[in-house]
């Protein structure tokens, strides 16, 4: 193999500016501030650390490493399905799409990663520790966007009490601090006009 090819890192590169396709996916959360919109790589890199820390905050037996790249997988098949809001009615299907972008990623000549399909399954359907608090972190983290932004994207989609509460049901079985917590902001947004009360 000559030295060029050696250094031919094009397949690399092309599958590096397949993955930061992420970043071009607009999310309906306002980032802290409110100055704009939240993309998915932003999203994903926080949801990584939101998990990292809250597991240790609450002295979860979890592997650090495993967690991490769930997080770091979860949001990659939007580069090709886009984002779903969590109260779209077509939210059902976005897995179906987000999987063939998977397929299309582990494929790629570029990927040296080939578990990231098996990855971002076991975030999708797993049921470990660590794929139960990633669930409830990312719902944690738009809801805190929200009451941190005045319910802005409530208020521009017209959410109400209702659909927030079963959005976020279940995280009462898996963390009932966290959602005791956001029961008392969701009294506090309906008090304050930012979601509809029924």
């Amino acid at each position: 193999m000559s030295r060029h090819e050696q250094n031919d890192l094009t397949d690399l590169t092309d599958f590096l500016m397949e993955i930061d396709a992420l970043k071009r996916v607009e999310r309906r959360s306002y980032i802290g501030g409110g100055g704009r919109r939240e993309n998915s790589a932003e999203h994903s890199w926080q949801l990584a650390l939101a998990c990292w820390s809250i597991s240790r905050r609450f002295n979860l037996e979890v592997s650090e490493e495993k967690l991490i790249k769930l997080a770091l997988v979860h949001d990659l098949g939007e580069i090709d399905a886009g984002d779903t809001f969590l109260y779209a009615r077509e939210r059902s299907n976005a897995h179906q799409a987000e999987r063939r972008c998977l397929a299309r990623l582990t494929a790629h000549a570029g990927n040296s990663i080939p578990e990231l399909a098996d990855l971002w399954e076991e975030q999708e359907t797993g049921r470990s520790i660590e794929t139960r608090l990633l669930k409830v972190v990312d719902r944690l983290l738009p809801f805190l966007l929200n009451v941190k932004s005045e319910g802005r994207t409530w208020v521009e989609l017209g959410i109400s009490r209702s659909q927030v509460l079963a959005a976020h049901a279940f995280i009462a079985e898996e963390f009932p601090q966290i959602h005791d917590w956001m029961l008392a902001q969701i009294d506090n947004a309906v008090e304050r006009g930012w979601l509809k009360p029924e």
